[in-house]
């Protein structure tokens, strides 16, 4: 073998083994045989390893793939939505309450509010009102209502009234009532609790 071409590969095996243990050095106790796509980007140009995990960074949404079963844990689909309604929300505080309602600069009554979310972030059209939401979607036992359900409530008499997106934990995020503005609330809450009407999941998260 000639001599430069001996020297080319030996210093090519060099940068190689340079290279792995910078790697290792920048990710300690991570298996190599992982891939991590960095936090700006939404493309990976590289193929899903053989083995090991693939994943987003912290900052964006994960996606776990377990090579030797196939199976696939991504924050996407209907749990990715709940976290954009949830999280678009949550920007809408403290615009205040107008009857009728259905934009951020005229302010919000509670269906308004929701209709707004739905649509803004997720591109749902859901019905105008309260008593007309409460009949979209699927029933939901108050056991098992996830981020993004609406809840509703009874205010006077035995019609719903009123309607909130549940933000997990037993909170939920509303437009109240006249004088007040977009916040977030409790459901054992004295008032709420005697007032709850049940909860639905609308077709888009289910």
């Amino acid at each position: 073998m000639p001599f430069q071409r001996m020297t080319a590969l030996i210093l090519l095996a060099f940068s190689a083994i340079q290279g792995a243990q910078v790697m290792a050095a920048t990710a300690p106790g991570i298996d190599l045989g992982a891939w991590r796509m960095d936090a700006g980007s939404a493309i990976a140009s590289t193929a899903l390893p053989a083995s090991g995990t693939f994943e987003l960074d912290a900052s964006t949404r994960p996606t776990l793939l377990d090579a030797a079963s196939g199976a696939v844990n991504p924050v996407t689909g209907g749990s990715h939505l709940r976290k954009l309604l949830a999280d678009f929300s949550m920007t809408l505080q403290n615009i205040r309450y107008r009857r009728g309602g259905r934009d951020p600069k005229s302010g919000f009554d509670c269906s308004g509010f929701v209709r707004y979310v739905f649509s803004k972030s997720v591109g749902a059209d859901l019905p105008s009102d309260s008593a007309s939401q409460y009949r979209y979607g699927n029933n939901v036992a108050r056991t098992d209502m996830k981020v993004g359900d609406l809840v509703f409530f009874k205010i006077r008499g035995k019609r719903v009234s009123h309607v909130g997106i549940y933000l997990g934990e037993g909170r939920f995020i509303h437009s109240p009532s006249t004088g007040k503005s977009v916040s977030i609330s409790r459901l054992d809450e004295a008032y709420w609790a005697h007032r709850f009407a049940g909860a639905k999941r609308p077709n888009v998260l289910s």
